[in-house]
């Protein structure tokens, strides 16, 4: 079957390694990835640019519904904008905490020992804010402009994130997925375009010496891997 499109075809680059090579990298990637959780308590202490620079350009490599590539990363690092978004994702938090949240949602963090204070979205040296990009748009060459749909929005979004706090993970830094609700505000202080909206906010540096992270177990295989074969 031919293969037509915009694109051209290219022969794919794929080394298929040894057996015992593929079982050291899985042992590998997962004993670095085991220890990874989410941290709250971060060390101000500056971390490289070119580290940020290379976690993203990991997490644009992600698959996405055609290709469209449908997010958009901001990243910030000015004191004066982190302090904005905490107190604008404080204001939030404090109504979902005190009226919004229901009894079972409240419940169910209550292990977790959060409240409506976010230190963290000032102290960490970075704040990255990840936009979803419901459409595209298209210069036309009257001086226009084309929306373009784009498709699987979420899911390629979601995957891209996976790839991003992995990345940030291996390469020795801390990380949080922060989902302040509603996040309109992060549109609002970046001043994004209508296409974008607020999707994840990953407040990312060194965690903090003294750093602490509740004691909670992680599903067991069988819990959650089902084999049809």
């Amino acid at each position: 079957m031919s293969k037509k499109g915009i694109y051209p075809f290219l022969r794919l680059q794929f080394e298929r390694l040894p057996i015992d090579e593929q079982r050291r990298r899985a042992a590998e990637f997962e004993t670095r990835l085991k220890p990874r959780r989410t941290v709250r308590e971060f060390s101000p202490d500056p971390v490289p640019f070119e580290l940020i620079e290379a976690a993203l350009r990991i997490a644009g490599r992600a698959p996405s519904g055609a290709n469209q590539q449908p997010w958009h990363f901001v990243v910030v690092s000015n004191p004066e904008i982190k302090r904005q978004i905490r107190e604008a994702a404080e204001s939030e938090e404090r109504e979902n905490y005190n009226r919004r949240f229901p009894d079972e949602w409240l419940q169910a963090l209550a292990h977790l020992g959060t409240d409506w204070h976010k230190a963290f979205l000032e102290v960490a040296p970075y704040l990255i804010v990840v936009f979803r990009e419901d459409y595209g748009i298209v210069p036309e060459a009257e001086g226009g402009q084309r929306k373009v749909k784009h498709y699987y929005v979420q899911e390629s979004v979601g995957i891209a994130c996976g790839f991003l706090i992995a990345a940030l993970h291996w390469m020795g830094l801390a990380s949080l997925t922060h989902t302040p609700s509603p996040m309109g505000f992060l549109s609002r202080l970046l001043k994004r375009p209508p296409n974008q909206k607020p999707y994840l906010l990953i407040p990312v540096g060194y965690p903090a010496a003294a750093a602490e992270v509740p004691d909670i177990p992680k599903k067991s295989l069988d819990e959650i891997v089902t084999v049809v074969g």
